[in-house]
């Protein structure tokens, strides 16, 4: 018998393909009564929202993309009336406008129960002091660790991110037992924790983080430094409501996702057709039962893969592999495509380092250059010039680029509260 769950459901794969079969009926009918984007992108792709009777019909629906949303600022793919609207969300966008998200309280209903359902597969109970170390406002992230924590009936600590003095006063003082932040957060947090000799004075235990790629080495450096039993990578992002969207469950064997909420295909990012069972690709989401911004289809630019048969935990919700990268973070060097992710897999291989690592592109008469500037361990033994050289001969091995590589000494490369960017591209300057 399966572990009964206030929150998370125990749902078979059959159960799950009639509410998909469902909530794409109502998705598409609804954006198309709702919305004059959606009612002309039907249109133009020849689609009459009264065929679409299940997911056998999920591939005639067009795409969503950003740049849809950000053409539709600065309330875009808007399906209800906008009385019904109780509160808007943003993101950033990579050019242009933000992307800005709309949600009536039936929306927020379902964001707090899914963010639930994150806690409780990461073993909390309502005991559990949760410090909040991610952004507030605009963004998702502070007000649905929150909200979701409120939901659930832990003790919610909402510093936000940065401020590393009061972090540090508040995991101590207030006894936190899980911290919530990003994956760079977290690096910084066990940083200072180890630089202040704090890790006998702490009660966490869990981590759960998420909102960038990450490397098993950085996560190891953290739960180290935090003395944490276990942590936990969350997905999610503002156009499907926020951050909650899925949880690793203890086995750590991908994220189970909420396949009673949204529906996730894995297609190739350049041909769009669906890769096959076990591939990397790109994350198209469909949501079941958003109903201020509905997603058809809506592109992520994450790259991950579907991860077949049962989770070892007993839960029968889907799974998918964590976060490898986005489709756009690629970069192309000397005629290569090179995702940052690729060079975070070779330094794996070095005990030597760190993980914090940043890649520098540049452009001298003509020609592209990389450098990747890494952080020596403490206590690392081995000689700079030969550990750059093995280095480099790997990337070269495994990427089919030559770069320099340039060791540093620890904390010497910049920290971050949110995301740590990794690319630092200046050709277009030179």
């Amino acid at each position: 018998m399966p572990k009964k769950h206030r929150f998370l459901p125990h749902l078979q794969p059959e159960q799950i393909a009639r509410i998909q079969d469902e909530g794409l009926r109502w998705t598409v009918a609804h954006a198309a009564k709702g919305s004059p984007y959606y009612r002309k992108k039907f249109k133009e792709a020849g689609v009459d929202p009264a065929g679409i009777r299940g997911l056998d019909d999920l591939r005639a629906l067009p795409f969503t993309t950003a740049q849809d949303l950000q053409e539709g600022y600065p309330l875009p793919l808007l399906s209800v009336p906008e009385e019904e609207v109780v509160r808007i969300h943003a993101s950033s966008g990579t050019t242009g406008k933000r992307k800005v998200l709309a949600y009536t309280q039936n929306d927020i209903e379902t964001w707090k129960e899914m963010f639930a359902r994150c806690y409780e597969l990461a073993g909390l109970t309502p005991r559990d002091r949760v410090q909040i170390c991610v952004g507030y406002g605009l963004w998702t992230a502070g007000s649905g660790f929150q909200l979701g924590c409120e939901h659930f009936g832990a003790m919610a600590v909402p510093v936000g991110p940065g401020m590393l003095d009061i972090q540090l006063q508040m995991l101590v003082d207030m006894r936190t037992t899980c911290l919530c932040s990003t994956a760079s957060m977290a690096l910084l947090m066990g940083e200072e924790v180890e630089r202040h000799g704090l890790r006998d004075k702490l009660a966490l235990k869990r981590c759960i983080f998420g909102s960038e790629a990450h490397t098993p080495k950085m996560r190891r450096q953290f739960e180290r430094a935090l003395g944490l039993e276990a942590s936990f990578d969350i997905s999610g992002m503002t156009e499907l409501y926020g951050p909650g969207a899925g949880l690793e469950c203890e086995a750590r064997n991908g994220i189970h996702y909420w396949a009673d909420l949204y529906i996730v295909e894995i297609l190739d990012p350049a041909t769009l057709e669906p890769v096959e069972p076990g591939k990397v690709g790109e994350m198209v989401v469909t949501s079941l039962r958003k109903e201020a911004a509905p997603l058809v289809r809506y592109r992520t630019r994450d790259l991950t893969r579907l991860l077949p048969g049962a989770c070892s935990c007993g839960l029968c919700l889907p799974r998918h592999d964590r976060i490898q990268g986005r489709s756009d973070d690629m970069f192309i060097f000397r005629g290569v495509n090179v995702y940052p992710g690729q060079i975070a897999a070779v330094l794996e291989k070095f005990r030597e380092f760190s993980s914090e690592y940043q890649i520098c592109l540049r452009r001298k008469e003509g020609l592209d250059h990389m450098k990747v500037r890494l952080e020596r361990l403490p206590g690392a033994e081995g000689d700079p010039d030969a550990l750059a050289k093995a280095v480099s001969d790997e990337i070269r091995r495994q990427i089919l680029v030559r770069g320099e590589v340039e060791v540093l000494v620890p904390g010497a490369l910049p920290r971050s509260f949110s995301k740590t960017k990794r690319v630092v591209d200046d050709r277009d300057k030179e």
